[in-house]
């Protein structure tokens, strides 16, 4: 039987962004096995991380623990991982290995050179390069190089914005794919049923509340003490804020909230499984990343009709047009979002306006479309394994 290898840094990354392409190959007659950190860096809990290894397994997927690092400087995991992650595909000799993220990404291309001269056809998925036009200096004098060097280890390279697909082209030395995202299933979404009151309630929140969702890591990539920030320059005490997610600055905005004494108007909700239901409670979505790909996130407020405020970076712009489905603001502009929000907030036409756009533009993103595009690049490169 046929064998592929989904790899990836951490567990979260295979659960929210890689089933359906593991599905795929399964459909296609590959036996498929998992690579990655089951024990740190998910972006969901260790429960989650924990059941969704049993899932795996139960459903007779092979897992395999490497200990990716989420830091470059981590260099002992990173060495510890290149090894392990060597003698795995030479034990298995995999058609197939599709890897993820940037240092997953690395330590798997590294690792199957010579496994690739025996015939493994070797993907790699660019969630979005840390080399990207604002991106600071270092960033270009670390990853741009490693990344252009690796492509000649790479049979196909997959963008999923436009900036790092035209980014990709430039590098020669592979076949460079376009791919919106990973899709959303917006049929999904827009059938969703939630009673709006009683879920509003289990936060503390009243029907009658403008409620502004953010859904992401409490990392400095997600931004969110800009939002944090834009709230207290709104005076309207009916507008709160829903944050969804875990991260390393809990505490920190934690503490930004109680200094701009903002207790009862913002809510930390932590890592939520019903992210879809909550779509639904809110009335406008805010995303003021740093850094993105193509965000799921976003991509689903769209299915639910939200208008959005989010930062004007790569991935975002390839999602949102200024004025129609939501404004765009500089990630640090924190004036700019609050006035942005203020507009959403108080002109119900607008919001009306930017919901029935969103609903149209993100079919283009639906997930039976992506589909579609992955499964032919696997059949198209399936075609070509000679072992």
């Amino acid at each position: 039987m046929k064998k592929a290898l989904v790899m990836a840094s951490v567990a979260s990354m295979i659960d929210l962004f890689n089933m359906e392409n593991i599905k795929i190959l399964r459909d296609l007659g590959f036996d498929v096995h998992v690579a990655c950190n089951f024990k740190f860096g998910s972006i969901t809990s260790q429960k989650r991380v924990n059941e969704f290894r049993v899932e795996l397994e139960s459903s007779g997927i092979k897992t395999f623990q490497l200990p990716v690092p989420r830091r470059i400087s981590a260099f002992s995991d990173i060495i510890k991982s290149f090894k392990l992650m060597r003698q795995l595909c030479q034990d298995n000799s995999y058609q197939i290995v599709h890897c993820h993220s940037p240092i997953g990404g690395v330590i798997a291309r590294f690792a199957c050179k010579n496994q690739r001269k025996n015939g493994t056809k070797i993907i790699y998925t660019a969630h979005g390069f840390h080399f990207f036009k604002g991106a600071s200096i270092k960033n270009w004098m670390i990853y741009y190089p490693v990344e252009k060097f690796l492509a000649k280890y790479t049979d196909i390279l997959i963008t999923m914005n436009e900036e790092d697909y035209k980014t990709a082209n430039k590098f020669k030395s592979t076949t460079v794919k376009y791919v919106p995202g990973i899709g959303v299933d917006t049929d999904e979404i827009k059938n969703v049923k939630v009673d709006r009151v009683s879920k509003r309630l289990e936060f503390g929140i009243k029907y009658n509340d403008f409620i502004l969702l953010s859904v992401g890591q409490l990392s400095k990539r997600k931004n969110h003490k800009v939002i944090v920030n834009a709230l207290s320059k709104i005076t309207d005490e009916k507008v709160k804020l829903l944050i969804c997610g875990l991260g390393e600055l809990e505490n920190y905005l934690s503490d930004l909230v109680k200094q701009l004494n903002l207790e009862e108007r913002v809510v930390f909700a932590g890592y939520r499984n019903d992210i879809k239901e909550l779509l639904y409670i809110a009335d406008c979505f805010v995303f003021p990343s740093l850094q993105e790909g193509l965000p799921v996130a976003l991509m689903e407020a769209m299915s639910a009709g939200l208008p959005v405020v989010c930062s004007k970076i790569r991935g975002n712009t390839d999602l949102i047009e200024n004025g129609k489905g939501g404004f765009l603001v500089d990630s640090q502009d924190v004036g700019g979002f609050a006035k942005a929000l203020s507009d959403i907030i108080n002109d119900k036409k607008i919001s009306k306006q930017m919901s029935a756009y969103n609903l149209t533009e993100i079919n283009k993103f639906d997930s039976k479309s992506v589909n579609k595009i992955m499964k032919q690049i696997y059949v198209d490169i399936d075609k070509k394994i000679e072992f």
